[in-house]
């Protein structure tokens, strides 16, 4: 064995040539890291893309006027009760002023325009905007969509910095992020995690769903603001948290970017978003049944209804059919095809593969107006 010194300087020694060792890496495969030094050793750094991506993130401070019901004596409930005495239906009817807070990015800096959750500026009368250098100025709503929970505004300010947008499809579990907000009020704050797991559902079974979990801290305030990757890239807009108090436990959600993209899209050439009928109803492939049709990685989408007179009756889809990919892309749930289906314009055409009988085929469905089919 080697004296207690020399092991001990071979501890050291063997501990700074890994420290170099990561630091050559990082620079190596990730460019955008700095290399800061400290005590003589190079160290990888973040700053680079923070200063890069933090002038494009913006405080948004929103007034408005909520009405509300308030509850009133009990015999004002009951229906005998309200109507001997002639009573409306309902009680009280109050309203309260509100002020809350949120963060956004800007994505054009030509236009002015500015991609937040909606929920940040849902009723709201007045939307003050704070930029990273304390300049703020009004903003109005282009348009927002309850079910991706986005919404863009736009602003008039000269000199506005934008974020890239990335990629989502290409994001994988692993994959170092940061997310940049204003939670609690605090002025752009910064902090780092990893994609934690992707294509996430169920947080609000009512919207389109397809989010990215992170450990990134996401906080009350940090909705609205920017989940960015290493090349200094937008990938998603962060949204909710899972959190029993409100705080940050490490679990938080980002809207995909590839989705932001798809409804800012059609909320600055609309003002809304203009979702057209297919006619079907979905639901993912049970294993035995996935095993049997010999599905890739036993996963698929199984048509459980169609509507008569439907896109997709028109089309010739049957109940009982597989979709194994939609416009050349895999399908592994049925969230990701209406999710995928509701991004799309009324007008455009889908191909799908289907499996039917143990038997492939491809047919082609144009999305329908909802004037044109009363049923969901």
């Amino acid at each position: 064995m080697l004296p207690s010194r020399r092991r001990a300087q071979f501890v050291k020694t063997h501990a700074l040539v890994r420290v170099l060792f990561m630091a050559l890496m990082l620079s190596t495969f990730m460019p955008h890291l700095a290399a800061a030094t400290s005590a003589g050793v190079v160290l990888p750094s973040l700053a680079p893309v923070i200063k890069a991506t933090s002038p494009a993130v913006v405080n948004i401070a929103t007034r408005g006027t909520l009405t509300e019901r308030v509850a009133g004596n009990p015999l004002r409930e009951d229906p005998y009760f309200r109507r001997f005495f002639n009573l409306p239906e309902g009680g009280a009817v109050r309203r309260r002023q509100f002020q809350s807070a949120g963060s956004g990015v800007i994505v054009d800096a030509k236009n002015g325009y500015i991609v937040t959750n909606r929920h940040v500026i849902e009723n709201a009368s007045e939307i003050t905007v704070t930029l990273l250098d304390n300049r703020h100025f009004q903003a109005k709503v282009v348009g927002s969509d309850e079910g991706t929970d986005i919404a863009v505004l736009k602003a008039t300010e000269p000199h506005l910095t934008e974020m890239p947008l990335g990629d989502s499809s290409h994001l994988e579990v692993g994959d170092w992020v940061v997310a940049i907000g204003n939670p609690f009020g605090l002025k752009h704050t910064v902090t780092a995690g990893i994609v934690s797991a992707l294509g996430r559902t169920g947080i609000h079974p009512h919207g389109y769903e397809d989010f990215i979990q992170t450990d990134a801290s996401i906080n009350p305030g940090n909705s609205g603001g920017a989940l960015v990757n290493l090349n200094g890239e937008l990938i998603g807009i962060n949204s909710a948290i899972l959190s029993k108090d409100g705080g940050n436990i490490g679990i938080g959600f980002a809207i995909p970017v590839n989705m932001v993209k798809a409804v800012m899209d059609q909320l600055i050439a609309y003002g809304e978003v203009k979702r057209g009928l297919v006619g079907i109803k979905l639901r993912d492939v049970a294993p035995e049944a996935a095993e049997s049709l010999q599905l890739v990685n036993a996963r698929g989408v199984e048509i459980s209804e169609v509507a008569p007179g439907s896109a997709a009756d028109h089309a010739g889809i049957k109940v009982g059919d597989v979709v194994a990919s939609m416009n050349g892309v895999s399908l592994e749930s049925a969230a990701q095809l209406r999710n995928g289906l509701a991004l799309l314009r009324v007008g455009q055409s889908v191909e799908m593969r289907l499996l039917r009988n143990g038997a492939a085929r491809s047919v082609t469905l144009t999305i329908n107006p909802p004037s044109t089919l009363n049923r969901p």
